[in-house]
């Protein structure tokens, strides 16, 4: 499975590596990502998902229910394993 926040859609963004000579080459920015596991009070489970640190604070924010509905929403979210 590729390195996607399945709570916010953040992905691996591509750039230039430049050098002291201003030469560049391609390189990736990965993003911030842990599996990290959640206790989702509302079904009584638990559910492993890849969130990035981006994500955490926002499942911080407004809660673990809202965030899981916003990524089924956006589509990010297809599949969360429970435990």
């Amino acid at each position: 499975m590729s390195r996607i926040c399945q709570i916010t859609g953040k992905k691996a963004m591509v750039g230039n590596n430049v050098s002291h000579s201003k030469r560049r080459t391609k390189r990736t920015f990965e993003i911030n990502l842990f599996e990290r596991k959640f206790y989702w009070v509302e079904e009584g489970c638990w559910i492993k998902i890849k969130v990035s640190a981006a994500g955490l604070r926002l499942i911080n924010k407004i809660g673990l229910d809202a965030a899981i509905k916003r990524g089924l929403e956006t589509g990010t979210l297809r599949k969360c394993t429970i435990l």
